[in-house]
């Protein structure tokens, strides 16, 4: 069985069939699975773009399909290919050809991740309660004042989408979000029963 991630991804390793070097890791949905398959050659799932990318579909240089295999976790998969042309978009064979020579990071945004984020920090802010909190405030108000709030929240949300107000649309959302992951703190329900009701409906 395949582990899918929040996002229902899968990191995807990519590796030429008779050399053994790897190429390129990307990401899988069980979309772009199908579709690898279905075609021969590899599919992924743009996280960037949110939809299903046909790799060389822009450079001409496909990846034609041996096989994939899992790990033994289920959480990664190895695509064994046999590419018609330099895999990476900078015209290298490889995507990995930068030495790690000084450890220097940078922080990516994660997308739905950030859900995950913020509701660890409702939940230490439930734990800790420090002084001057507008979470902590709001989780002593009650169940019922915020529930009140996520149906103001809502109606916010839904006007800003019916008159157009598109700049103000992802502020109203995103104040929908937070409150409604409080709501679910103050319960002790946790998102992963969300996600879960949400991927029993995909298809």
């Amino acid at each position: 069985m395949i582990k899918l991630d929040v996002r229902g991804l899968v990191p995807s390793i990519v590796q030429d069939a008779d050399t053994g070097k790897v190429l390129m890791l990307g990401y899988s949905s069980p979309g772009s699975i199908r579709r690898t398959l279905e075609d021969g050659q590899v599919w992924f799932y743009s996280r960037s773009r949110q939809e299903l990318w046909h790799k060389g579909e822009t450079s001409g240089n496909f990846l034609n399909l041996e096989e994939i295999v899992s790990d033994c976790d289920g959480d990664a998969l190895l695509f064994r290919v046999r590419p018609t042309g330099p895999t990476c978009h900078t015209g290298s064979e490889s995507c990995f050809f930068t030495p790690l020579d000084a450890q220097e990071y940078e922080a990516t945004e994660d997308g739905p991740g950030v859900l995950e984020e913020l509701f660890a920090v409702i939940q230490d802010r439930k734990l800790s309660r420090p002084e001057g909190s507008y979470t902590v405030r709001l989780l002593e108000s009650g169940v019922e004042r915020i529930a009140q709030k996520v149906i103001e929240e809502a109606g916010e949300s839904a006007l800003a989408g019916a008159t157009g107000a598109l700049d103000e649309l992802p502020k109203e959302v995103a104040d929908l979000l937070y409150h409604t992951l409080t709501l679910l703190a103050s319960l002790d329900v946790s998102p992963q029963e969300v996600w879960r009701e949400l991927r029993s409906r995909r298809g």
